[in-house]
């Protein structure tokens, strides 16, 4: 198995909602409309590929010269544990640039995950939480 990363291409929205239903991670996967919007406002998309079967996805937003927030990060539950949710990280950084804060909140369930991965935990932030 060869991991191909892309840069700059849009997933269906099926093969991304299938991804998130096998990777574990909770969004609103059964709202179609609601996880198009996501992927149409999004602009910056770091895949990862099994030949044509979407294994691996980072979405962010981002303005290229001094914040990024990556919103998510999902690998399909068979593929976890192989370095492709670090290589997708390290593609966003690339692509964001040295000037760029990449920050993200965090599932608890991968609170000690990203330490792994050279993040630092952040104690001056604040929510305003989804009604749904």
């Amino acid at each position: 198995m060869a991991i191909i990363y892309k840069s700059g291409i849009m997933p269906d929205i099926e093969q991304v909602i299938d991804l998130y239903n096998s990777s574990g991670i909770k969004r609103p996967t059964a709202d179609f409309e609601r996880t198009r919007k996501m992927y149409s406002n999004s602009n910056l998309l770091v895949t990862a590929w099994d030949e044509d079967k979407l294994v691996g996805i980072a979405r962010s937003l981002t303005d290229f010269c001094y914040c990024c927030y990556l919103s998510d990060l999902a690998v399909r539950m068979e593929y976890q544990k192989q370095g492709i949710g670090k290589e997708l990280i390290r593609l966003t950084q690339i692509a964001i640039g040295e000037q760029t804060t990449l920050l993200l909140l965090s599932a608890p369930s991968a609170m000690e995950y990203y330490p792994k991965l050279g993040f630092q935990k952040v104690e001056n932030g604040f929510i305003i939480p989804r009604k749904k």
